[in-house]
């Protein structure tokens, strides 16, 4: 197979039908073929991260979501954030996410970045 960029769904499928085949064939990652596929997967992700692109997560949904994942309740946010009614109001959406706490929910809860600026 001669590799170039993807530019349409049916030269898309043929590349992801061509990968499954050597995939099937369980070519060695050295071969020729191997460093083939290695650039085809390469094209096959270029492609969807343009035409197949997942969108980040709303912020507020993500640190809810982690903090029940964690077992955390809005007290205990209490003395990194700020106060209870403050931290009910910023998970409420009725306070704006500001920089310095995205990073406190960064440090502290593991959610990347990407996420707080999407």
């Amino acid at each position: 197979m001669e590799l170039s960029v993807i530019k349409n769904k049916t030269q898309y499928e043929a590349y992801l039908e061509w990968v499954d085949e050597m995939f099937d064939k369980k070519v060695s990652p050295n071969s020729a073929n191997g460093k083939k596929v290695e650039v085809a997967l390469l094209l096959i992700k270029q492609y969807e991260d343009e035409h197949f692109s997942i969108p980040y997560p709303n912020p507020l949904e993500t640190i809810k979501l982690k903090m029940t994942e964690l077992g955390l309740k809005n007290k205990d946010l209490v003395g990194k954030i700020g106060s209870k009614g403050y931290v009910s109001s910023l998970l409420s959406g009725r306070k704006p996410l500001t920089l310095e706490i995205a990073k406190i929910f960064h440090k502290e809860l593991h959610i990347p970045a990407k996420v707080f600026f999407a």
